[in-house]
């Protein structure tokens, strides 16, 4: 799995390509978490480039929310529609505040 930051209208984008796996999760959460030490701000967590995404990988979704939420930031994901359907499978679309473009979750997190 690869990552990326970008900062977009005050709102930072991470954006991964590859899979979000029992192999990759903590590579995924450190990456998060180290940038949040940083400069905490709302984010989007683009998943539109994930080729596959597990339970583990669910997982770690659930703890970045958590985070985030312990935070006070607004979050939001954005997924292509084999990750969105994973997401909806187990119900925690609301939860992830799932949305199907970039440019919805960032509208969203503006308001």
């Amino acid at each position: 799995m690869r990552g990326n930051i970008e900062l977009k209208s005050n709102i930072i984008v991470f954006t991964f390509k590859g899979q979000l796996d029992a192999f990759s999760e903590k590579q995924f959460k450190t990456f998060i978490s180290n940038s949040l030490k940083n400069d905490p701000q709302s984010s989007v967590i683009d998943l539109s480039k994930i080729d596959f995404l597990d339970s583990s990988g669910l997982g770690a979704l659930v703890q970045t929310s958590k985070e985030f939420k312990n935070l006070k930031l607004g979050f939001s994901v954005v997924g292509n529609s084999r990750v969105a359907q994973t997401i909806k499978l187990v119900r925690l679309g609301e939860f992830l505040n799932l949305k199907s473009t970039l440019e919805d979750a960032l509208i969203n997190l503006k308001n």
